[in-house]
């Protein structure tokens, strides 16, 4: 097996169990996440999930590069 295709299954399987655990943890509804309601229409736009989201995957690819 070719390197290229060990780092797509790793991604995969990563990308697997993140999405599994996202079942059970509750990321989508923090503090700071804007949240507008008027009459039978919602807003939702999550803007400290986003930055929570973009610093966790910073710090993973970080590390991949490091020890690569």
């Amino acid at each position: 097996m070719t390197g290229l295709a060990k780092i797509i299954m790793v991604l995969g399987a990563i990308i697997f169990i993140i999405g599994f655990l996202m079942q059970f943890i509750n990321i989508g509804k923090l503090p700071g996440d804007i949240v507008i309601k008027k009459g039978n229409t919602t807003f939702y736009f999550p803007v400290v999930t986003s930055i929570l989201i973009s610093v966790i995957l910073s710090a993973i690819f970080y590390f991949i590069g490091k020890f690569r």
